[in-house]
């Protein structure tokens, strides 16, 4: 007989499964931690534009993520080409990042965007940590993002009309 009460609906793989068919973009988050260091992350928001916000997710058993906690640090947003360095910071695939030279806080060459970040405020979010940063410093480029859902990376095009035109 198979169950199927919300206690069941909400095991993790089904839980996990659900929440797989949410399309995210895919951010590396690095920082200083006796070399440059970094995590791939699909949990990334804006909070606040005043004073600039942002909240990155972090896994309690993530390996960086005592390191993290308490470091400025950068959030890369991959452009669509970028599916290697995901995987690589996944801890999927190696490969040897590109980084750029003379910043404060480590960050990846050739991203679609990059937010500096000094760390804020942290919150407890069950087996993650909620960690929010203020932005200090921000680049960004024309180009195709990397996104991930339904377990698999694929590319979103850059839109010919923003946000701009809705206003």
């Amino acid at each position: 007989m198979v169950r199927d009460t919300p206690a069941d609906r909400l095991a993790a793989g089904n839980l996990r499964a659900a929440l797989g068919r949410f399309i995210t973009g895919v951010v590396v988050v690095t920082f200083e931690a006796d070399g440059p260091r970094g995590i791939t992350v699909n949990s990334f928001t804006s909070v606040s534009m005043t004073p600039p916000l942002v909240l990155v997710s972090i896994a309690h058993r993530a390996r960086s993520h005592d390191a993290l906690l308490s470091s400025e640090f950068c959030v890369n947003v991959l452009g669509a080409e970028q599916e290697a360095v995901a995987r690589c910071f996944s801890g999927v695939r190696p490969v040897d990042p590109r980084w750029v030279a003379g910043v404060r806080v480590p960050r990846l060459a050739g991203v679609l965007a990059c937010l500096e970040c000094k760390p804020w405020r942290c919150y407890d979010g069950g087996d993650h940590t909620l960690v929010v940063g203020e932005v200090t410093d921000v680049a960004y480029r024309d180009g195709e993002a990397l996104a991930y859902g339904n377990s698999r990376f694929t590319g979103v095009a850059e839109p010919d009309t923003g946000m701009e035109f809705l206003l």
